[in-house]
């Protein structure tokens, strides 16, 4: 046939690693540490339901002999309450608690028997929390009990995360 050629095995070659390069670029890559895969994370903010929280995760990972991962969650408002504005945005308000529980953590004495690290979002605290899950394939996701009026009106973070979430999800009181 005119002007068609057969490929030569070398050509065959090149060809299946170009696709090989394209298939192996196309797959998501870990942002995550890969010695806290499959590890527990625990949603932390330094009030007392969390801190009880981070008390069990530790004791899962201590069991378990895999690697904490603390998520502390910084606010977002939206700027419709200041702006009226539709749709809504959120703006980023500096948060330096992350900074501040950072220092405790480190200086905890119940915290130097386990591997941990402590990773900082924005954003709602549900999914953000289901998000960290899935980047780090974690076995669960532990998380203290909403208390109070603010629970009741806009559902507790616990509640909405057993609903949504795609890994086991432990409340604790």
């Amino acid at each position: 046939m005119a002007g068609h050629e057969s490929p030569e095995p070398a050509d065959r070659k090149q060809f299946t690693d170009l696709t090989a390069e394209l298939a192996a670029e196309s797959e998501p890559r870990r942002v995550c540490d890969p010695a806290f895969l499959h590890g527990v994370v625990v949603g932390f903010d330094g009030s007392t339901s969390s801190e009880r929280a981070l008390a069990y995760a530790i004791g899962m990972v201590r069991r378990s002999g895999c690697g904490l991962i603390i998520v502390h969650v910084a606010n977002r408002l939206p700027t419709t309450v200041w702006a009226g504005c539709e749709p809504p945005v959120f703006v980023d308000v500096p948060d330096h608690r992350t900074e501040v529980l950072g220092l405790e953590l480190a200086c905890a004495d119940h915290l130097s028997e386990v591997p941990w690290i402590l990773v900082e979002r924005g954003g709602d605290i549900c999914h953000e929390l289901e998000e960290v899950g899935r980047e780090y394939e974690a076995d669960a996701i532990v998380v203290g009990s909403t208390h109070g009026i603010v629970g009741r009106i806009f559902g507790s973070v616990a509640g909405r995360l057993a609903k949504r979430a795609k890994r086991p999800v432990i409340v604790i009181p």
